[in-house]
């Protein structure tokens, strides 16, 4: 026979019942119901009377069916219902609560008080076979009045009968019960109680076995309070063990987990030696439970008992500590509660230990507000410190006193017992145009009663010619001016000030080199003042460059008159330049095209009858550098992509820009490999062009070339990309020129002069000579009126050498009158040189010729033999 389990909808929450809080908070308390097996937990909602609108109370189920409604509006009445929720679904609605006034639960008269609620957490911290030492902790309320103390019962386990264990009360939250039989079972309970009476009891604790401890470990912490809780942090506090163990305790460790998982997080690395811990990184809105185990040189002891459940998020309205200073000058920290009631205690802790030393300390609490004094503050006061507000729901927090902070108390309060005019400058001094030297102090203010004292070197001075001093007390400004300041001024200025009880003074060491610098100051502006009388230079020699790449000298020149003469010098020579128009008051020189030539000392001069003022400018050096590299800026921006020339040496790489000046900075690259100029890669350039020239290029010469020009902020790169077809047709062109070159060196060439014209008398030997040269030999022939001609004892030719030509006629007649011709030739080409010759007879008058000119020479194309690039080589050798 089977039988099946079926999980249902949850029933309804029984009976709920609203409480006072606080001004602004509701505790919501209600039966759980009949059936909470598996439950995830439980929402509430809330509304205003007579709104019918409801609103979510928390936004997570809660598993405890106690909850306290906060962010309500004080004075509004308020009805709350809560409803369960499992894993198939949500219950019905709970019935709704009576009506409540938000109101904090002041409690004026013993007929609004009431017994306190019961203690829980009942711990067993210590056994030795015949006594157990037990710890619980407090109600959560005390009924309106203080706790007086406790009543405990006990039994043993399995029996029915409840046994008073104390008749007087128990003021403590921890109790030793004597008598106990070794190895019994025993179970206990606590009463609270105040003026009103005694509350309901505890729930029963757990059975203890009364047997000795003997284990090496510590025993349980106990009474673990929780505090300061904040959207991602609290503060953990508990009490050492009653059982140390068989060596001291050397610290603790702080564990914790979220309600709904398995697994414990330690929150300290070390165990902290303190008895609190500032468990942080916490997620707002998640419920946390935390314990403690104490640690010895034995190992680590029994945990603690399981904190309550606490749902980490701040209060609305929290409050934190504040530090002050009366007016007194008393150093204080301020705690304000406006959930406090009449029954709520202000517990104030030095490192989370109640503070009782009236000698150090004074507490004055009014109302919702307390404040903790300190006596004599001094090093030891620094740490942490807390409070605590009973009756409230935990309302709590902490305050670290570090040293900067304690500082600044200190100095505030210092400065309200022993009142100081508050400076908004302390003593100072400028120089004024003329030289004078102005001393002074500005305070925040000062009454028409205040006094004050100028003191040099430790004597008093009056107001004088030569001191000149003044206040303006509606500006809290004092001053000297010294009309001459001199060698002998050297020393300590001090100002002192008073106004009614507040004293202050400020002084100034002028000594040595602080002293120099003043004075050399001072008379510097004297000088600056005079020179200033006369035309002067507003602006000294300057420099700049043009975006034409021209560099002008510029200054400017005030105070002028139509008198006023100007004049450009270099290195002391005059420079003749535009004569600039001084009402204007800008002059320049222009240098369009700067080089070496250029550097030098450059000199403006500007005088009349008033005066004469010079300034120099020595363009050398780094300020030469300085111009290169605005230069290289100006034309780097201008330069051009790069380009490709081919000539017979090779490949050429050019970038054409505004100015290039070879001391400009500049580099070349071949796939990211800076080039060094050399007999294979020539760098240079001209007047607007920067060139790389890559002689007798090879396939290892493919690639992306970089040209780059460093400016005086940044550089200019252009690149080109030689290879593929760039490379190829790149490669064909300087081939072709290779070859042409090669052609036109070693083709037949007339290197001799000859005349164009020549006049000779018949009967006369005609000697036309002339030098000839080709590699390999040239071929000569000779033409007579473009005809070639045979030789006889008439016309002689010889060619000595290999390279003196020449063509003799014997006898001339006016038939030899006509144009000769030389041809030269061999394989790369030639050329034809013509001369015309004109016979005349005796007695004729000679004709007329321009002496000294030349034949030209007419060339003659290469054979039809096409030569390669390796022939060249064949015809060097030959």
């Amino acid at each position: 026979m089977f039988s099946f389990f079926f999980l249902v909808v949850p029933s309804a929450p029984g009976q709920v019942v609203a409480t006072r809080n606080t001004k602004t908070s509701v505790v919501v308390q209600w039966e759980k119901p009949k059936h909470e097996e598996d439950l995830y937990g439980y929402y509430i909602d809330y509304s205003v009377v007579g709104s019918n609108h409801w609103e979510p109370s928390n936004h997570k189920p809660i598993k405890y069916n106690r909850f306290v409604v906060h962010g309500l509006e004080t004075g509004e009445q308020y009805i709350f219902r809560v409803k369960a929720v499992n894993a198939v679904g949500f219950s019905e609605n709970s019935q709704e609560s009576e009506a409540i006034t938000v109101q904090a639960a002041l409690r004026q008269s013993v007929s609004h008080m009431a017994c306190p609620s019961y203690p829980h957490g009942i711990t067993l911290l210590n056994c030795d076979g015949h006594s157990m030492t037990l710890g619980w902790k407090a109600p959560k309320y005390s009924g309106g009045s203080p706790i007086l103390g406790y009543y405990m019962d006990k039994r043993e386990a399995n029996h029915q009968n409840w046994h008073e264990v104390n008749s007087s009360l128990i003021t403590r939250t921890i109790y030793t019960v004597e008598d106990l039989t070794e190895d019994a079972f025993y179970e206990f309970k606590v009463a609270a109680a105040n003026l009103i009476g005694i509350g309901q009891p505890s729930d029963p604790s757990e059975h203890f076995k009364c047997k000795a401890w003997t284990m090496p470990e510590p025993g349980p912490a106990y009474d673990l309070t929780i505090c300061e809780v904040r959207n991602t942090s609290l503060v953990l506090l508990w009490k050492a063990p009653v059982y140390e163990g068989k060596s001291p305790i050397t610290g603790y460790l702080v564990d914790y987990k979220e309600v709904d998982t398995e697994d414990w997080i330690t929150a300290n690395d070390k165990p902290t030696s303190k008895r609190y811990f500032k468990v942080t990184d916490l997620h707002e809105g998640h419920t946390y439970v935390f314990k403690v185990r104490a640690v010895n040189d034995a190992g680590v002891g029994k945990s603690s008992e399981i904190s309550e459940p606490v749902l980490v998020e701040a209060r609305p309205g929290t409050k934190e500590i504040f530090s002050g200073v009366d007016d007194e000058g008393n150093i204080y920290l301020a705690f304000e509660c406006k959930e406090a009631t009449d029954a709520s205690h202000f517990a104030w802790g030095k490192s989370y230990e109640e503070i009782d030393d009236s000698d150090k300390f004074k507490i004055e609490t009014k109302g919702n507000h307390s404040k903790l004094y300190f006596n004599n503050p001094d090093k030891s006061d620094l740490g942490t410190y807390s409070i605590s507000v009973s009756d409230t729901d935990g309302v709590s927090s902490s305050f670290v006193m570090d040293e900067e902070e304690f500082e600044r108390l200190l100095a505030l309060s210092n400065e309200i017992k022993n009142p100081t005019i508050p400076l908004k400058s302390e003593l100072a001094y400028e120089v004024l145009d003329k030289g004078e030297v102005r001393f002074w102090i500005q305070a925040e203010s000062l009454s028409p009663d205040s006094t004050f004292r100028f003191i040099i070197n430790d004597k008093e001075v009056e107001n004088s010619d030569r001191h000149k001093i003044n206040c303006d007390r509606s500006n809290g400004i004092i001053e000297m001016v010294m009309d001459r300041f001199t060698i002998d001024n050297e020393g300590t200025y001090t100002v002192q000030i008073q106004d009614g009880k507040a004293k202050n003074q400020s002084s100034l060491v002028l000594i040595g080199d602080a002293f120099k610098a003043v004075l050399a100051e001072s008379e510097l502006q004297r000088k600056e003042f005079l020179r200033k009388q006369g035309p002067h230079f507003s602006e000294f020699l300057y420099w700049e460059v043009t975006e034409e790449c021209e560099v002008l000298l510029a200054c400017k020149v005030a105070n002028t008159k139509k008198e006023t003469v100007f004049k450009w010098y270099k290195d002391g020579s005059g420079i003749d330049a535009e004569v600039p128009d001084l009402q204007q008051g800008q002059c320049h020189l222009s240098i369009p095209r700067l080089s070496r030539k250029d550097e030098g000392v450059y000199k403006a001069t500007v005088s009349d009858d008033r005066g004469h003022d010079v300034s120099t400018l020595e363009l050398s050096g780094k300020v030469y550098d300085d111009i290169i590299l605005a230069l290289s800026r100006v034309s780097g921006k201008s330069a051009s992509p790069l380009k490709i020339l081919c000539t017979e040496e090779g490949i050429r790489l050019q970038c054409f820009l505004k100015y290039y000046n070879e001391e400009m900075k500049v580099s070349w690259s071949h796939r990211e490999s800076k080039i060094p100029s050399g007999e294979k890669m020539k760098i240079g350039g001209g007047e607007d062009v920067a060139w790389l020239q890559i002689v007798e290029p090879t396939e290892k010469d493919k690639g992306n070339y970089t040209f780059e020009i460093f400016g005086d902020k940044e550089s200019y790169k252009r690149t080109l990309d030689l290879s593929g077809q760039a490379f190829d047709d790149a490669y064909a062109e300087f081939q072709r020129l290779k070859a042409a070159a090669f052609a036109e060196k070693n083709r037949g060439k007339v290197i001799g002069g000859l005349p164009d014209v020549v006049t000779i008398m018949d009967g006369k030997t005609l000697n036309l000579t002339c030098t000839v040269f080709g590699n390999p030999d040239p071929e000569v022939i000779w033409f007579k009126n473009d005809k070639a001609f045979e030789l006889n004892e008439h016309y002689v030719f010889s060619l000595e050498q290999g390279k003196y030509a020449s063509l003799t006629i014997k006898g001339v007649t006016s038939e030899d009158s006509g144009k000769y011709s030389i041809h030269v030739k061999n394989k790369y080409g030639g050329e034809t040189v013509d001369v015309t010759v004109s016979v005349y007879r005796h007695g004729e008058k000679m004709p007329e010729i321009k002496p000294g000119q030349l034949a030209k020479p007419r060339p003659i194309p290469p054979s039809e033999e096409v030569l390669k690039p390796e022939d060249h080589a064949k015809s060097d050798k030959k």
